[in-house]
């Protein structure tokens, strides 16, 4: 699930304010983190409660759902970020209220009372579909809990225009949200998918690496039942019981998740692709897929480009 983040031209920036200030983001991108640098934050989503973020602190939101950043819960948004970063003045604005403040830099000025550091991926193909499913829409990881190591290493390149400086953004926002989920997953109050609870079992923890890992291998009960040291029987019953579904289904949910993600990278043909995951032929994967997904591979990957 971690292995998932592969940000592609990445929105990154730093947005500089002073009160009241307030910013609706209805852009819609799958997956946003926000790192508050000084000053403090209320982030308002539509649906759910409002959370203050402090210097230090990490917020994760997913997409699509739509959501306020102000320095007040009653500040009025000013602006709106749609789809495609396209800023729309709101309530009046004037549209010079927050405006381009050099390279990688936003809002009304750099030495702003509230500063923060936001990178956001464009497109739900660079997510993997299960690490989407397994989080919360708005998730904060405060300071006291969690001193993220990444801050100032951002906030250096986000200012910087260096040679493929692009690329090494998206690098840094991947490392930054693996970092954030594996130290979101570690706390209590993380609502984690039952798989991933699961790894901490001596016997079943085994048998889900042995599917992630090897997942074109010809597994079935037994095998994979040897290579845990227990019966069939016991491990389909404590499989089942922590994981919620049978090992074969699970490998089946797996298989075609990993086929999902490979085919919106569309460099392999889906016949490579079913090799891969584990499946003999393109039209099995096809079967198997669309039974699932409701489309076929080929649509899949048409809808993703």
């Amino acid at each position: 699930m971690l292995e998932g983040p592969r940000a592609r031209g990445a929105f990154m920036i730093r947005a500089c304010f002073d009160p009241p200030w307030s910013v609706r983001i209805a852009d819609e991108a799958p997956l946003s983190v926000m790192i508050m640098v000084r000053g403090a934050a209320w982030i308002v989503p539509d649906h759910g409660e409002p959370q203050l973020i402090r210097p230090g602190d990490v917020a994760v939101a997913r997409g699509p759902d739509h959501y306020t950043v102000a320095d007040d819960r009653a500040t009025p948004p000013r602006a709106e970020i749609q789809p495609g970063e396209r800023c729309v003045p709101l309530g009046g604005t004037p549209v010079g209220q927050y405006k381009d403040l050099g390279l990688r830099a936003w809002g009304q000025s750099l030495d702003g009372a509230a500063e923060m550091l936001i990178g956001t991926y464009q497109a739900r193909g660079e997510i993997t579909g299960r690490l989407l499913d397994a989080l919360p829409p708005l998730l904060i990881l405060p300071t006291e809990v969690w001193d993220c190591p990444l801050t100032p290493l951002l906030a250096d390149e986000i200012a910087k225009d260096e040679p493929g400086q692009d690329v090494v953004l998206d690098r840094l926002l991947d490392l930054l949200m693996i970092a954030t989920l594996r130290a979101w997953f570690s706390r209590p109050e993380a609502e984690a998918p039952a798989w991933y609870r699961a790894m901490g079992d001596p016997v079943v923890g085994q048998a889900i690496r042995l599917l992630q890992d090897d997942p074109a291998h010809p597994w079935t009960i037994a095998a994979l039942a040897a290579k845990a040291g227990v019966s069939r029987a016991a491990l389909a019953r404590r499989f089942t019981e922590l994981v919620g579904e049978p090992p074969m289904a699970y490998l089946t949910g797996w298989r075609l998740a990993l086929a999902a993600d490979l085919l919106r990278d569309g460099e392999q043909t889906i016949a490579a692709i079913a090799r891969r995951v584990g499946y003999g032929s393109a039209f099995a994967l096809s079967s198997a897929f669309k039974r699932v997904y409701g489309v076929s591979p080929q649509e899949h990957r048409s809808r993703a480009a």
